[in-house]
């Protein structure tokens, strides 16, 4: 699978779903199924049996893997989600640039 257009540490929108609109940095990239892990999103309830690590068990809750395509990179000049282009520098990195006002995600 080719890979997603957000990377860790990246903050990102929420475009679809119960939690569309809220915003999070991406925790985990999960590149085979183009998933991603965003902080403080998406909380699933797993139950655990006790055992020697944990004495009690109980429903553990950790956040859930959301598609990459139901998630925008935020910009903070626009203040929402926007779609990005590759735009290559002189020195032949490639950065990723807003669409719509040209703000540059990757700093070197």
């Amino acid at each position: 699978m080719a890979g997603l257009h957000v990377k860790k540490n990246d903050v990102v929108q929420i475009m679809s779903g119960a939690n569309s609109g809220k915003t999070g940095k991406v925790l985990r990239i999960i590149s085979e199924s183009g998933r991603v892990i965003v902080e403080g999103l998406n909380f699933r309830k797993k139950h655990t049996k006790p055992s020697r690590d944990n004495q009690q068990g109980g429903i553990v809750q950790k956040e859930g893997s959301i598609s990459g395509s139901n998630v925008l990179l935020y910009c903070p000049s626009c203040k929402k989600g926007v779609k990005t282009r590759n735009e290559l520098r002189k020195d032949g990195t490639k950065t990723r640039v807003c669409k719509k006002c040209g703000e540059v995600f990757d700093k070197a």
